[in-house]
């Protein structure tokens, strides 16, 4: 029997070149990867399934505003620790971790400029920061921004993304509620429009507060936004919830949205809403 020898070295190839890390990015419905530059120029939403992926003021900014320009207010005010708070570690150094960690200086930003060559006010929620948590600062930089709205007759944004109340400031978080809804009660007999929009996940004070004080309410596809969490609901009330309970979807069949807005559409059409309740002052 002969047998075939080979006599040559096998065909070599090109060591395979290593993946950079970050490149592709993993879709958590689907379970399915998208190249992370087509995922950023589609807004960070996944253009098969619709999932929106968190972003911060850092990417709503950039899309919102003209050309991502836009001038920054009440950046210079930052968190104190008056109560001393102490739990699993200390306030103070609980708040140098999270200024580090998100390059942020508390848990909102607001930037004034233009929409579709429009003035705005937009007030952008950070979840990064401490879980979006509202405290003292969160509050008045928020006042500073529908006072601003108010004086400048420029119409209002307001983006939530929020866990809620911030424990470790006690009483001075939960008084930023009263705060906050009673300047938008001011902004409101102005006739200034206020358009609060809540992305994923918006509950707890911020939900109980300035979150659903819109006169235009707009959810994000998909989103958690309710007061209390479902698990804690579940166990308060004895029973099983209906399915969706508390996304978007479920709270605009249920009358507590006015619409929901992908974020792809959403620049445009926040802006003819706007557009629509401004003309005023425009033909002023």
């Amino acid at each position: 029997m002969s047998w075939f020898v080979r006599k040559t070295e096998n065909i070599k190839t090109e060591k395979p070149k290593e993946m950079p890390e970050g490149v592709w990015v993993k879709v958590p419905t689907t379970g399915e990867t998208i190249h992370k530059r087509e995922l950023e120029d589609n807004l960070w939403v996944d253009p098969l399934s619709g999932y929106h992926f968190p972003i911060g003021s850092k990417e709503y900014f950039s899309f919102l505003f003209d050309d991502g320009k836009f001038e920054e207010i009440g950046n210079n005010i930052v968190s104190a620790d008056p109560l001393e708070f102490v739990d699993t570690k200390n306030y103070k150094k609980r708040l140098i971790e999270a200024q580090k960690k998100s390059n942020l200086s508390d848990a909102v930003r607001v930037g004034l400029g233009k929409m579709k060559e429009m003035k705005v006010v937009i007030a952008c929620m950070d979840f990064g920061f401490i879980g979006g948590s509202m405290g003292s600062v969160v509050g008045e930089r928020l006042g500073i921004a529908i006072d601003h709205a108010r004086k400048h007759k420029q119409p209002l944004i307001i983006i939530s993304q929020s866990g809620g109340a911030r424990m470790m400031e006690s009483v001075l978080s939960l008084m930023q509620m009263a705060k906050t809804s009673a300047k938008l009660a001011l902004l409101h007999e102005e006739g200034i429009p206020f358009i609060s929009y809540m992305s994923n996940p918006t509950t707890g004070g911020v939900t109980a507060s300035f979150a659903m004080l819109g006169d235009f309410n707009v959810g994000e596809p998909g989103a958690l936004i309710g007061f209390a969490g479902p698990r804690v609901i579940r166990q308060t009330i004895g029973r099983d919830l209906p399915e969706g309970f508390q996304t978007s979807e479920y709270l605009l069949e249920h009358g507590f949205l006015d619409f929901i807005v992908p974020r792809t559409q959403m620049r445009s059409k926040l802006s003819r809403l706007l557009r629509m309740v401004m003309h005023k002052y425009e033909d002023a």
